[in-house]
């Protein structure tokens, strides 16, 4: 009796939890502005926890590898990689760290701290998850200014609202 009242403790602690990922091929982190366009090719996760009805559990924790832009122009991903831009030598990942997700009419926000070029910025990522079966896709649209983080000079050229877009495909651990 006393096993059987464990297994059921053991068994109601663990589907409490939401559930964990990881990331799958096919992600895209795009960003644009009437300026300048592009990609940041690599991406690592140390957290995916996610779980739409057990949303006070969920976490997310990304890291985008600054040298991994890619314009499409090799001199333009040089320049953006150096000190007047993003510095990717001395600020290497773009990192993202959730405090809180919510429910919203669209789908889901994000609350967390945005790292990016030494600064670090709460802010609300807005997002959809999409799942079939063990895999999911998280999809995220936001802007950021890329002055709040000190990315480049005011006025040098380049809009100060960079719109973001990332497709996270990510698969149950």
């Amino acid at each position: 009796m006393r096993s059987i009242f464990l297994f059921c403790l053991c068994f109601a602690a663990l589907t409490s939890f939401a559930q964990s990922y990881k990331l799958a091929d096919g992600h895209k982190i795009s960003f644009t502005n009437p300026d300048v366009s592009g990609t940041f090719d690599e991406l690592s996760a140390t957290s995916i926890v996610f779980d739409e009805t057990k949303l006070a559990s969920a976490k997310l924790s990304f890291k985008i590898e600054v040298g991994s832009i890619n314009t499409g122009n090799g001199l333009m991903n040089k320049h953006a990689r150096g000190e007047e831009w993003f510095n990717a030598d001395k600020y290497p990942y773009i990192e993202f760290t959730s405090s809180k997700i919510e429910k919203t009419n669209e789908g889901f926000k994000a609350t967390g701290k945005l790292q990016m070029h030494g600064v670090s910025k709460e802010v609300i990522i807005p997002f959809t998850f999409s799942k079939k079966g063990n895999k999911g896709t998280f999809i995220a649209k936001f802007s950021v200014d890329r002055s709040d983080f000190q990315i480049g000079k005011k006025n040098a050229g380049v809009a100060e609202t960079i719109k973001i877009t990332a497709s996270i495909p990510v698969v149950k651990k």
